[in-house]
């Protein structure tokens, strides 16, 4: 397996994981107090990184897009790569938005701002891994 590959499944698992964590209570504190979306909703996952449904079903479905793009390694780098990128882009509109707002809807805190800027520019890097493929004679292997 390439390591581009091999680090698009280990995200991905990654992924999986923290969307399950985020529906169960005691890992996610104030878990009665989550909405599907909204800054209202105060649970917390790990205490630290506010969550809401919608916030966990996307971790849930970063996952699982995740491992199907990981079966070649031209879609994972495309999803290590296209979701870094995503990353980024959330990390901005956390940063500009007023948490208190309706425009939080995900809803965002300062600690999910900074992990999405690490997950954001960790993606991208492992984005760039060989994909293993080496052309010999005009061919390409995956």
């Amino acid at each position: 397996m390439s390591p581009v590959r091999a680090a698009a499944m280990v995200v991905a698992a990654v992924f999986l994981v923290v969307g399950i964590l985020g529906f169960i209570p005691g890992v996610t504190t104030n878990y009665d107090s989550m909405q599907f979306w909204s800054h209202d909703s105060t649970a917390m996952l790990l205490g630290v990184f506010q969550v809401s449904i919608l916030h966990n079903l996307v971790h849930l479905a970063f996952g699982v897009v995740g491992f199907a793009m990981a079966m070649r390694p031209g879609g994972a780098r495309a999803f290590l790569i296209g979701g870094g990128i995503i990353y980024l882009l959330l990390w901005i509109y956390g940063l500009v938005i007023d948490l208190d707002s309706q425009a939080n809807f995900v809803p965002l805190n300062n600690a999910d701002n900074w992990l999405h800027l690490g997950l954001g520019a960790g993606m991208v890097l492992l984005g760039l891994l060989p994909t293993g493929a080496r052309a010999e004679t005009g061919v390409v292997r995956h």
